[in-house]
C-alpha cells in the first residue's frame, strides 16, 4: 500500500463514518482491509483503493467501513454507568416522567447489542417498580453485520462471561450447545436501526436518555461537537447523555453540562436548543414498546 493509498482510505473513513486514522495506523488498516480485499478477488490494498475509486462499489465501500469501525463491547462495560443507570437515572426520570409514564432511551453505536440488552436486564430487574410504565428502546449503529448479531441475540460462552453476572446469565439466557440466546423477553425490549451518527437523526424523535459511550474518542474535535450538539436537539430539557469513560463535553460544547457525582453523566443546558414536542411519536411500524403491565 503507498502512501497516496493510504491517504485516500483514511479520507474515506473519515467522511463515511467519522472515524479518524493517525499516519501510523498504517499497520491496523492492512490487518482489517486485507481480508475484505482477498474476499472480493482482490490481491493487494492498492487494488482494493483502485476498485474502490470506480463506480458501482457502494458494497465494497461498506464493507470497507464495517472492518475498520471497533466494535469492541461486552455486558454491563464499566458498571458506573450501569450503576447511575439504575440508582439515579431511572429513579429521576421515573418521578420527572410520572404524569405520562413514558421513557424513551436510545442506545447509539450499539455494536453487537450488549449494552442494550444489559440496560433491559437492568430494566427487568426493577420489577414492579415499573408496572405500568413504557419504555421504548432504540438502539443504533453504523454496521449492518454487527446489528444482525445483535437481533439474533446469540453469544459465545467467552462474550457471555464478560462482565455478566451468573445469576443474570441464568435468569435471561438459554444454552444451546456451545452458545447462550438471551430471552425473548429481553430481545422484545429493544428496536435495532442502521444509523450512521454523521448523518441526521431528527427522525428517531426525543429521548429522555442517550447511551452514546465509546464512540465520540474516534471523532476529531469539530465531529465531536457537531454530533454532541444534534444529540443535544432530540434530548428532552430535563434528560440525560452517558458517555464512556474517556469522553467528555467539557472544552468541547456548552450544550450539556457534566451532572454532579455521576462519572460520565450529563445533563442538556438550559439554553440549549430544545428537543422536540413531547408529543412526538414514531410510526407504529418503526415503534417497538416494552411494555410493563400496559396493554397497547
Amino acid at each position: 500500500m503507498t502512501p497516496l493509498d493510504y491517504d485516500y482510505l483514511r479520507r474515506l473513513l473519515k467522511d463515511r463514518s467519522g472515524l479518524v486514522l493517525s499516519a501510523d495506523k498504517e499497520y491496523l488498516v492492512e490487518s482489517r482491509l486485507l481480508p475484505v480485499a482477498r474476499k472480493n478477488g482482490l490481491g493487494s490494498l492498492s487494488e482494493l483503493v483502485q476498485r474502490l475509486k470506480a463506480p458501482g462499489t457502494e458494497s465494497l465501500l461498506v464493507a470497507v467501513v464495517e472492518a475498520m469501525t471497533t466494535n469492541e463491547t461486552f455486558f454491563l462495560r464499566d458498571k458506573v454507568p450501569f450503576d447511575h443507570f439504575r440508582n439515579s437515572i431511572i429513579p429521576s426520570l421515573l418521578k420527572s416522567r410520572e404524569a405520562k409514564r413514558r421513557l424513551r432511551i436510545w442506545c447509539a453505536a450499539a455494536s453487537t447489542g450488549q449494552e442494550p440488552y444489559s440496560l433491559a436486564m437492568c430494566l427487568k430487574e426493577m420489577g414492579s417498580r415499573l408496572d405500568g410504565w413504557r419504555i421504548e428502546m432504540v438502539a443504533t449503529d453504523l454496521s449492518i453485520e454487527v446489528l444482525e448479531k445483535a437481533r439474533a441475540g446469540v453469544y459465545s460462552q467467552f462474550e457471555v462471561q464478560r462482565g455478566l453476572p451468573i445469576q443474570m446469565l441464568l435468569k435471561y439466557f438459554t444454552q444451546i450447545g456451545e452458545t447462550w440466546q438471551i430471552s425473548q423477553e429481553i430481545k422484545s425490549m429493544v428496536q435495532y436501526r442502521t444509523l450512521n451518527l454523521l448523518g441526521d437523526f431528527t427522525s428517531l424523535g426525543p429521548f429522555d436518555l442517550v447511551f452514546c459511550r465509546n464512540v465520540l474518542i474516534y471523532f476529531d474535535q469539530p465531529t465531536k461537537v457537531d454530533v454532541l450538539e444534534r444529540i443535544r436537539k432530540i434530548t428532552e430539557p430535563d434528560g440525560f447523555l452517558v458517555l464512556g469513560a474517556a469522553e467528555t463535553v467539557v472544552g468541547l460544547t456548552d450544550a450539556f453540562k457534566p451532572v454532579p457525582d455521576q462519572r460520565g453523566v450529563y445533563a442538556p443546558n438550559a439554553g440549549a436548543a430544545p428537543a422536540k414536542p413531547a408529543g412526538f411519536a414514531m410510526p407504529a411500524t418503526q415503534r417497538l414498546a416494552a411494555n410493563f403491565g400496559v396493554t397497547r
